[in-house]
């Protein structure tokens, strides 16, 4: 934890300076990206700013208790503890802002929903899950966006990809990465039995444009025309847009819209968020000494959690949460269970660090 305060702060101070450079206001993209990164950060940055003064004052006042002055000596046993009353409750506030690491107040996300072993059944579940995030995030006030889609004849769908923006999102929704099951009679199960399927989510922090650095040459672009279910033309043009990262091989087609340029940016989006996702991935496993989270692995291949219609019970393998209310959870109403999960990091968190005095 104390790393990522540390690195932040530092990136702040270095974005302070490019905010009164010459040459960054010169150029407009680039004094937008940084203007946009440097409000994404200012709120932990700031915060612990007057965190490490807080300390500091804390010293001379432990100082001046043994300096022998009377006075001085009546004056820090009365600020004393007004300072460590302050510094406990930011560092409060801090711990909580640092659930999730170094992308925990990233402003922006991308939410990446696939449907997985059920066939049909698994595509309307991943339509179910849809719903549920859109309208979390609708009641949260963030800004939803589909950025692809893949569409089944019975109104599923294969996978799809949303752009969600708005302050705290992906802190919210990070550990929605996973698996998830449902279990429920199918609406074409003519005898009644119940089948369990499942969709994968993919939580992913959007970068900042300085951060994912993506040049022409580095992607295959391929243009198509945009088709529906059933092979139905959406729009005979040429607007379908799939990239395919030559690295990597990472490939992302978005359809969605009838201008190409549109796709095009919505593909560019996906795209570097994936790449800026098998980024931290990589780096958190050259960091694998280091504690991590039971609930923010984000193994996609792990089962996280099950929906169980009959039951009307929902629970997360993670933390031993269930909950009898699956109807109100899948219609939106997501917050009772994302709250549970917060709270069990921050406790988490809580005891691995205790009282940050340094």
């Amino acid at each position: 934890m104390r790393e990522v305060l540390d690195k932040t702060l530092a990136r702040f101070t270095e974005l302070e300076q490019l905010l009164v450079d010459p040459a960054v206001l010169a150029d407009s993209d680039r004094m937008q990206a940084v203007a946009r990164e440097h409000g994404t950060i200012a709120k932990m940055a700031t915060k612990y700013r007057r965190f490490r003064q807080l300390n500091a004052d804390i010293d001379d006042a432990n100082n001046m208790l043994d300096s022998g002055d009377s006075e001085l000596i009546e004056l820090a046993q009365s600020e004393l503890p007004v300072l460590k009353a302050d510094r406990e409750v930011l560092w409060n506030e801090l711990l909580d802002m640092t659930i999730g690491g170094e992308d925990a107040n990233r402003t922006s996300c991308v939410l990446e929903i696939r449907a997985g072993t059920g066939g049909d059944e698994a595509a309307l579940f991943a339509r179910d899950l849809y719903e549920m995030y859109r309208h979390y995030c609708e009641a949260q006030g963030w800004k939803v966006e589909i950025l692809s889609y893949n569409p089944t004849e019975l109104g599923g769908f294969k996978d799809m990809s949303i752009g969600i923006d708005g302050d705290g999102c992906f802190r919210h929704l990070q550990f929605e990465s996973g698996g998830h099951r449902v279990q429920r009679v199918p609406e074409t199960e003519a005898k009644g039995r119940i089948h369990t399927s499942a969709a994968t989510v993919a939580v992913m922090a959007e970068p900042e444009d300085v951060e994912i650095d993506l040049k022409p040459e580095d992607y295959r672009k391929d243009t198509f025309s945009s088709s529906g279910p059933g092979g139905q033309h959406v729009n005979k043009t040429m607007s379908a847009v799939r990239l395919t990262h030559l690295e990597t091989g990472i490939v992302v087609a978005c359809q969605d819209e009838r201008s190409q340029h549109k796709n095009m940016a919505k593909a560019l989006r996906v795209l570097k968020s994936r790449l800026y996702d098998l980024k931290r991935e990589q780096e958190d496993k050259k960091r694998s000494e280091e504690r991590k989270s039971k609930i923010g692995s984000g193994d996609r291949s792990e089962r996280i959690r099950t929906y169980n219609f009959p039951e009307n019970r929902v629970t997360d393998h993670r933390i031993g949460l269930t909950l009898y209310k699956l109807d109100n959870i899948i219609a939106g109403n997501l917050a009772v269970v994302i709250d549970g999960l917060l709270e069990y990091e921050r406790q988490e968190l809580r005891s691995a660090f205790g009282t940050f005095e340094g």
